[in-house]
C-alpha cells in the first residue's frame, strides 16, 4: 500500500526538512533522496522561503525530489508574494508587491541568498511558477491556507491545473480582479466581512469589520463558531451564518484536506474528521510536523509526526 508523506511549511529552515526526512525513512542517494519503499511520495504544501536562514537548501531539496518523481508541490503565500516582489507591473514598470520596509524584512533571508536581478533569483522564480495553487487526487486533498470549493471551481475554469500564467500571475497583485481574489483565498485563507454594525476588537485594539474563518470546521453554524483570532467571540453576533458563507464550510463527508499557513501551537489535532492543519511554526521555533498518509483510510493523529531537532 503506498504511502504520502505530507510536508507543510519548511520556511528556510532546512536542517529541520533533513530530519523530518531522516525520519521518516527517506534517505540521501546520489544527488537526491530515496525512500526504502519504491511508491512511497511526498507532498509539500508550500512556503518553503522567508524566515529561515538555509533557503537555497530547502528549495534545492525540494526540487531534487520533484525531479526524482518522488514528490510534488502547491504554492505557498509566500512564493506568491516573492514572485510579485521580483516582477514589474507591465503597467506601471514598479514591482507588483512594492518595496516598502515591511516587505523587505518578510523576504528578508531569501534576499539575502537571492538577490534581485541575480540569474540564480530567476532561475528558483521560474520554478515557483509552475507550482500549482493545489493538488487534488483519488485520496486527498491539499492547499496551503483553504480549500473553497466554489474558489477551487473557479480557478479551475481559468487554470484546470491551478498553475497560473504569467497574465494571471499578475492579475493575482491586483486588488479587485476575479484572479487576485481566488489566489488570496487559496494561499492566504478566507475573510468575511461581519454584519452590520458588528465589529470586534483584536489583541493590537484594533477595530477589525472582517474575521478570518474556519472554513475547514463543518459543524459550524454560527459567526462565533466559524471566526477565528477574535479575543472576545461575545462581540460577533450570535446568529446562522447567511448561505452564501455555509456553503463555503468544509463538509464532513469530502475526502481529507491538508493545509499549513496558520502557524499553530502545542499538541497537533485535527481540525475537523477531514481537515489537517500542519504548520506549527517550524519557520521560527516550532517543530516540523508531518502525516503519514495511507492510500485510503481517515484521518487520524496516529499518522501525525512531530520532528524536533
Amino acid at each position: 500500500m503506498s504511502i504520502t508523506d505530507i510536508i507543510p511549511d519548511i520556511h528556510g529552515q532546512a536542517e529541520k526538512l533533513r530530519v523530518a526526512l531522516r525520519n521518516l525513512g527517506w534517505h540521501r542517494s546520489g544527488t537526491s533522496w530515496t525512500h526504502p519503499e519504491p511508491d512511497r511520495q511526498i507532498v509539500f504544501l508550500g512556503d518553503f522561503i522567508d524566515r529561515g536562514p538555509e533557503n537555497s537548501a530547502v528549495i534545492r531539496i525540494v526540487r531534487q525530489l520533484m525531479d526524482a518523481g518522488r514528490a510534488q508541490a502547491i504554492m505557498g503565500n509566500h512564493e506568491l508574494n516573492a514572485l510579485h516582489f521580483h516582477t514589474l507591473d507591465p503597467d506601471t514598470g514598479l514591482p507588483l508587491r512594492s518595496h516598502e520596509k515591511r516587505n523587505i524584512e518578510q523576504h528578508e533571508s531569501f534576499l539575502k541568498e537571492f538577490p534581485i536581478g541575480a540569474p540564480d533569483t530567476k532561475a528558483v522564480l521560474d520554478w515557483m511558477k509552475d507550482l500549482p495553487l493545489f493538488i487534488e487526487n483519488d485520496g486527498f486533498r491539499a492547499v496551503h491556507a483553504a480549500w473553497i470549493q466554489s474558489a477551487i471551481d473557479d480557478l479551475r475554469a481559468h487554470t484546470p491545473s491551478g498553475v497560473l500564467s504569467e497574465e494571471q500571475l499578475i492579475r493575482a497583485a491586483c486588488k479587485g480582479d476575479a484572479i487576485f481574489d481566488l489566489a488570496e483565498t487559496l494561499a492566504k485563507g478566507p475573510e468575511q466581512r461581519l454584519p452590520e454594525n458588528y465589529f470586534f476588537t483584536d489583541e493590537n485594539k484594533h477595530v477589525r469589520h472582517h474575521v478570518r474563518l474556519k472554513w475547514w470546521n463543518g459543524d459550524a453554524k454560527t459567526w462565533r463558531e466559524v471566526a477565528m483570532s477574535v479575543p472576545n467571540l461575545e462581540e460577533l453576533p450570535d446568529e446562522l451564518l447567511p448561505l452564501s458563507l455555509a456553503t463555503n464550510i468544509y463538509p464532513l463527508d469530502e475526502k481529507p484536506v491538508f493545509f499549513g499557513h496558520y502557524w499553530m501551537s502545542g499538541e497537533p489535532e485535527l481540525q475537523s474528521s477531514n481537515a489537517l492543519c500542519l504548520d506549527y511554526s517550524a519557520g521560527t521555533d516550532g517543530p516540523l510536523v508531518t502525516y503519514k498518509l495511507p492510500a485510503r483510510g481517515r484521518l487520524s493523529l496516529e499518522c501525525v509526526h512531530v520532528h524536533t531537532v
